[in-house]
């Protein structure tokens, strides 16, 4: 049987599989990515990707590519929470403005239909090097000494071959069969609904009142769903709810049926419209989490790992967020610069996220189902919360002594500590304002205050003797990149003469308050080295 090699296999061609092997080629690796699958999806699905994940977009060269393909209802802004379209709104969920985000991230909100995002990402991982297979399904999986071992199957010819991997990541979606393979539970609610699809032409015109909606979603004693526009103008799709429980299923939803429950979702009993079609396929709602992201050298990602209720709309960028922070890792350790255990943090940091973004998407669920708002308020984290100021109760950066390992914190007050996202900051340089995250892409990051030593160099000189890439930047008066009104100090909790080590994901790994005093230049070797798994 013909057996292959390659440094990483990636299982699953959606989003995050997709986003996995840009990820790994902005690093160096050539990944070998297969999926059962003939061609990217062909369904809206997912549509909106928050601004944390297009700052990863942004990184890695991509931001202007995939706002070019944004959806036609990328202005748009209400969520609304409705009986009837027609009817009275039980309440409408804040978004965040975009002068809000400016203040904390270079990036923003855009809604791009999944099966536009795909064929961007596609397109990109062939660009650099990616061997993309789509119709190819794995049958087998085999974790070795020092490999994983995959039988495959190319589904346009029934050829099987192998293919031979130092590492996987399995992106293969919610039903995983990786992570069956691999024994890996799951836990949580499990599946909340199930609904079907299908897409309308009508004039809501008059029902929308002026309002232009990502969402409405719908709750009456007829009809349980979601309103989505497709074009602003004419097409719409809806998510109905059915329940097995009570004898129902997806071939109740003939077209008559279809249009009797959309005219009950929009609240026009005589409304005009088209129904464009009613075989799409069922799918559920569920909300779970693996027990586990990782073994040896397959790592469960995406869908895979997580799955949530699209409300809040977290469930594509939580992926996307999960194969940024490996891949990195996956770089390091194939290049002999990382030591394997650096491998171990990704279950240690994303895990913990996805635990908690799972609990706010169902409280945000509940409140689609009909729980008043209030009921759930002391315990739903804000979006821009949620987006941006995750941290890392542990895993590859210095804990600071005493810290408390809180799982959020505000992004508009960060912390600027380790195991948490470098805080927003425009720095004013040579060729213009530039946002600091610019910084971080392809390396380590040592941002340095310009009170700073000489200590530095011999930070420089180190991490070269490690092999790693690490770029040094002062800031403040007399040097290149400056702050306003002693911004960066504020932000990252810093003295004079302090110092952040930033990781490539733009985590901070470890940090100097001052750095006047002591050996600074010693521990931030030894933090970069403990990081590194290279002590």
């Amino acid at each position: 049987m013909k057996t292959e090699q390659t440094p990483v296999l990636i299982v699953g061609g959606g989003l995050t599989g997709l986003s996995a092997a840009v990820f790994l080629a902005h690093h160096g690796v050539s990944a070998l990515l297969v999926e059962r699958h003939t061609d990217t999806s062909t369904h809206p699905k997912a549509r909106a990707i928050n601004p944390r994940t297009m700052e990863l977009y942004r990184a890695v060269g991509m931001e202007e590519r995939v706002r070019a393909g944004r959806s036609p209802i990328s202005g748009n802004t209400d969520l609304v929470h409705v009986e009837t379209l027609a009817g009275t709104e039980r309440m409408r969920m804040p978004n965040a403005s975009p002068d809000d985000i400016g203040r904390i991230s270079p990036a923003q909100w855009t809604l791009i239909d999944q099966n536009q995002l795909e064929p961007i990402l596609r397109a990109r991982a062939v660009e650099a090097g990616a061997d993309v297979r789509f119709h190819t399904r794995v049958d087998a999986l085999e974790e070795e000494t020092d490999g994983v071992l995959a039988r495959v199957t190319d589904l346009s010819t029934g050829t099987t071959s192998q293919i031979r991997a130092r590492y996987v990541i399995a992106a293969d979606g919610s039903r995983s069969p990786l992570r069956e393979m691999l024994g890996i539970g799951t836990h949580g609610r499990g599946t909340i609904t199930n609904l079907v699809s299908f897409f309308f032409e009508a004039d809501l015109d008059e029902v929308l009142r002026g309002r232009k909606l990502v969402a409405a979603y719908v709750n009456n004693p007829e009809v349980r769903g979601t309103i989505i526009p497709l074009d602003n103008d004419r097409r719409w799709v809806i998510n109905v709810s059915f329940f097995p429980d009570q004898g129902q299923g997806p071939e109740d939803f003939t077209e008559e049926r279809c249009t009797a429950l959309v005219r009950a979702a929009v609240g026009v009993p005589d409304l005009q419209l088209k129904i464009e079609s009613v075989d799409m396929p069922a799918w559920d709602i569920s909300a779970r989490v693996a027990d586990s992201f990782a073994t040896r050298r397959v790592f469960v990602a995406g869908d895979a790992a997580h799955v949530m209720p699209p409300t809040g709309a977290f469930g594509a960028s939580t992926g996307i967020q999960d194969v940024y922070n490996l891949a990195w890792k996956l770089a390091l350790v194939l290049s002999g610069t990382a030591g394997p255990a650096l491998l171990e943090s990704y279950d240690a940091e994303r895990r913990p996220v996805a635990e908690e973004t799972v609990r706010q998407s169902m409280l945000r669920f509940a409140v689609r189902e009909g729980k008043e708002y209030h009921e759930v308020a002391k315990e739903l984290l804000g979006e821009t919360t949620m987006t941006f100021g995750y941290c890392y109760p542990s895993g590859a950066f210095a804990r600071e002594e005493g810290a408390p390992g809180v799982l959020v914190e505000d992004p508009g007050h960060p912390s600027g500590a380790p195991g948490t996202r470098a805080p927003h900051l425009v720095l004013d340089g040579p060729d213009g304002p530039l946002p600091v995250s610019d910084l971080f892409a392809d390396g380590f990051t040592l941002l340095v205050d310009a009170a700073a030593g000489p200590w530095p160099k011999a930070v420089e000189q180190e991490a070269g003797a490690l092999g790693v890439t690490l770029r040094t930047v002062h800031v403040g008066p007399g040097h290149r990149h400056t702050d306003r009104d002693g911004e960066f100090r504020q932000r990252y909790g810093l003295m004079p003469g302090g110092a952040v080590l930033v990781r490539p994901d733009g985590f901070v790994g470890w940090r100097a308050t001052t750095g006047r005093s002591g050996a600074v230049d010693r521990a931030a070797v030894e933090a970069l080295r403990a990081l590194l798994d290279r002590d």
